[in-house]
C-alpha cells in the first residue's frame, strides 16, 4: 500500500532550528517548566502577532481557561461561544461552572455570525464573555464583533489555535480582542508537540495569568498558596521547540496556501464543489483546506475513497450544540453551523505533501466524479 498522506501532522524544521534550541536547554540542564526558553518564546510570539504580552502554557484549552479566569468568568455567568468549533474551545467554560451559550456561523466566514450574536445580546444582556474562533485559518469579520462587544462592554476571547499566521485586514487574528489564544497542538500550522500561549496587551492579567498558571504559589520562603493554583505552565523544552518552529511558520503558511490553490484549481470546476469562503479582507492561513458538497457526491463517499488508499480526511466539526454533552444549553442562530457539517470535508493539507501525494489525492477525489457520470450515462441509455 501507498504511503500514509495524514491531514496535518508535525513538520520540523529541515535546518534543525528546534534541536538548537531544545540541545540548549540540556546543556544547561534546565529542563523543568519555566527557563529561557519559555521566556523568549513569549517574547518572540507576541512581537511576531503584534502584541505586548504572551503567557506560555501547557496546551491552548488551558490557554481559554486562563482567558475566562482573567475575565472573571465564575459560577452561573453566561458565556457565548461559536458552535462550530472543537470541544477544547466550550469545555474552560464548563470548567468555570459558567453556562454556554452557542451561537450560529455564517457563510461568508464559516466562523460567528454577527446577527446571531446580536441577537444573543438582546436574549442574555447580562453576558460575560464572548469566544470566537477562526476556523481552520478564516478569520471571524471581527470588526462587527469587536463593535458588539464593545457596545455592551463584554470581554472578548479569540479563539486563534487555528489560525496564527491568519491576518484579517492585515493585522493577525488573536490580536483583536481582549485575550487571543494559540495551540502548538501536533496537528497544528506550527507545533511544540503540545503547548499553548496566551496573549493580551494587559500586562496585569498576564502576570496573574502565569501565577495561577504556576500553581498560584505565593512570595514566600515556603510554599504558601492563598488562590487557587493550576499546573498550566509550559517546559523549557517544549518552549524549544516553539521556538525553532517560530522561524519557518511563513513557510508553513505559504506551503498551506500552495496546497489550497492545488485543490482549487484541480477540484474547483467539479459539480456541487464549494471551498471554504476566503474574503477581500481577510489573508488565511490555509491551515486545513476544506469544502463543501451540494451535489450527489456525498462527504462520506470522498472520506472513503481516501482512506481507500491510505490517505487521512476528516469531517468539518460537528457543532457544540449538536454534541451529548452540550445540546442541553442554548443555541442562537439558523442552523448554518449544521449544514457546514452535514456537507462539509476537510483535505488533507499536509506541509510535507508533495506535488504527487496531491495528484493522488485529486485523483481520487476525481474518481468518483467519473463514476457519477458513468452511471448517469447507463441511466440515460437504459431509461432507469
Amino acid at each position: 500500500m501507498a504511503d500514509r498522506i495524514f491531514l496535518s501532522s508535525p513538520h520540523m524544521s529541515d535546518e534543525g532550528y528546534e534541536i538548537k534550541y531544545v540541545f540548549e536547554a540540556f546543556d544547561t540542564n534546565w529542563i523543568a517548566p519555566l527557563g529561557e526558553n519559555v521566556n523568549q518564546f513569549e517574547k518572540e510570539l507576541a512581537a511576531k502577532v503584534g502584541t505586548k504580552y504572551a503567557a506560555a502554557l501547557t496546551s491552548g484549552t488551558g490557554a481559554i481557561h486562563m482567558a475566562l479566569k482573567a475575565a472573571g468568568v465564575g459560577e452561573g455567568d453566561i458565556v457565548f461561544c461559536q458552535s462550530l468549533t472543537f470541544s477544547a474551545t466550550a469545555n474552560p467554560i464548563i470548567y468555570q461552572n459558567a453556562i454556554p451559550v452557542f451561537i450560529d456561523s455564517d457563510y461568508e466566514t464559516w466562523n460567528m455570525c454577527p446577527k446571531a450574536l446580536e441577537e444573543a445580546f438582546g436574549k442574555y444582556p447580562n453576558v460575560k464573555a464572548v469566544i470566537v474562533v477562526h476556523l481552520y485559518g478564516l478569520s471571524a469579520d471581527m470588526d462587527k464583533i469587536v463593535e458588539l462587544c464593545k457596545k455592551h462592554n463584554v470581554v472578548l476571547i479569540e479563539d486563534a489555535a487555528e489560525s496564527l499566521g491568519t491576518y484579517y485586514k492585515g493585522q493577525h487574528t488573536g490580536t483583536f480582542g481582549d485575550y487571543g489564544i494559540f495551540s502548538f497542538n501536533g496537528n497544528k500550522i506550527i507545533t511544540t508537540s503540545g503547548g499553548g500561549m496566551l496573549v493580551s496587551d494587559n500586562s496585569e492579567r498576564i502576570a496573574k495569568v502565569r501565577f495561577w498558571a504556576t500553581q498560584s504559589r505565593d512570595q514566600a520562603r515556603h510554599y504558601q498558596h492563598s488562590e487557587l493554583g493550576f499546573n498550566y505552565r509550559m517546559s523549557n523544552v517544549v518552549a524549544g521547540i516553539g521556538r525553532g518552529q517560530l522561524k519557518v511558520l511563513d513557510q508553513r503558511v505559504a506551503k498551506k496556501n500552495y496546497i489550497y490553490e492545488f485543490y482549487k484549481r484541480e477540484l474547483g470546476e467539479l459539480e456541487g464543489v464549494d471551498f471554504m469562503p476566503t474574503n477581500k479582507w481577510n489573508k488565511p492561513n490555509y491551515w486545513l483546506s476544506s469544502i463543501t458538497l451540494n451535489g450527489k457526491v456525498r462527504p462520506l463517499e470522498i472520506m472513503e475513497a481516501l482512506e481507500k488508499e491510505n490517505i487521512e480526511s476528516r469531517p468539518i466539526w460537528k457543532p457544540m450544540h449538536m454534541q451529548p454533552f452540550f445540546e442541553k444549553y442554548d443555541f442562537i442562530g439558523t442552523g448554518v453551523s449544521e449544514e457546514l457539517f452535514e456537507n462539509g470535508i476537510c483535505l488533507p493539507s499536509d506541509t510535507k505533501m508533495t506535488d504527487d501525494d496531491l495528484e493522488r489525492v485529486v485523483k481520487t477525489i476525481k474518481g468518483l466524479w467519473v463514476e457519477e457520470w458513468k452511471d448517469q450515462k447507463v441511466a440515460s441509455i437504459t431509461g432507469s
